[in-house]
């Protein structure tokens, strides 16, 4: 298993519940020597030898594709898990990106993409999209992703890049379900991490919040149980398939907007994100069966 972002927050416990499962585990991590710390007390804490380190920084596609070069487990299940969470202003991208679009969604989608071959030998693997309540604040803005146009608002650069991480899903079940792959986003829930650095802290009431172990819970779900054989382009909470809802709820957010399970959002996002990426193999039409 690939766990982007395993060395910190709810990746942690991922890691731990997929390794204390028997599974080998990936970690794709920025800071290489302080994951390689965290995969060390993770392999006395399992005892599981089969956790390694690797360096991936999702916000930079050269460091996707040198990850995806040096990628040779010929049978791989994928995990993603890393996001950048309402960067306080644009920030500038090497291929010209809002940054929060870029890191939660484009360098998944090449992540993805690039370990494609690995997971179709798998015959059964699975990628998760960790994605957000924030989706439920805004779809994709087509015209203007990267705010070039618009003012500049965190909140909604955040929503559009996590309705992002769900079509993901969506587009790869329309796409590679011929390949044995199925593919689920989920909602991990509010928990403090240093996710909300650039927020002032976690702001969601104390009786809404989850443990990293709670949140954790429904990535591990999706990535090995066999309750959900099977299941593909679901968006989950809690552990259960979350409804659509009709508009955002009013005070406790739950559910999914219909934008973000519409397949033809998602094959419209897969050949922005391809042209994006430089991956023109990867923005065929849908193929569903």
């Amino acid at each position: 298993m690939i766990v982007a972002g395993g060395a910190s927050g709810i990746g942690i416990e991922t890691v731990k519940s997929l390794a204390g499962a028997g599974a080998s585990v990936t970690i794709g991590a920025r800071r290489v020597g302080a994951a390689e710390e965290v995969a060390e007390a993770l392999r006395r804490k399992t005892g599981n030898e089969k956790i390694d380190v690797r360096p991936l920084d999702l916000s930079d596609l050269r460091s996707v594709r040198t990850f995806v070069a040096n990628w040779t487990n010929r049978y791989t299940r994928s995990s993603t898990m890393r996001a950048s969470w309402r960067c306080p202003s644009w920030s500038g991208h090497p291929e010209g990106c809002e940054i929060q679009f870029a890191t939660n969604f484009l360098g998944h989608f090449a992540l993805t993409l690039g370990v494609h071959p690995h997971l179709a030998r798998a015959q059964g693997a699975r990628v998760m999209s960790v994605s957000s309540t924030g989706s439920l604040f805004g779809p994709l803005f087509w015209d203007d992703p990267h705010f070039r146009f618009m003012p500049y608002d965190p909140l909604l650069a955040y929503a559009q890049s996590k309705t992002a991480c769900i079509l993901l899903s969506i587009g790869i079940k329309d796409r590679w379900v011929s390949d044995g792959i199925v593919s689920n986003a989920l909602n991990p829930g509010a928990i403090a991490t240093n996710l909300q650095r650039h927020t002032g802290g976690l702001r969601t009431p104390e009786h809404l919040r989850k443990t990293p172990e709670q949140g954790a819970s429904t990535s591990v779900l999706l990535a090995g149980s066999p309750l959900v054989e099977g299941v593909n382009g679901r968006y989950f909470d809690h552990c259960q398939e979350a409804p659509l809802v009709a508009q955002r709820p009013e005070g406790k957010l739950e559910g999914v907007a219909p934008y973000a399970l519409d397949s033809a959002n998602a094959h419209r996002l897969w050949g922005m994100a391809a042209d994006i990426v430089g991956e023109r193999a990867g923005s065929t039409g849908p193929r569903h069966t």
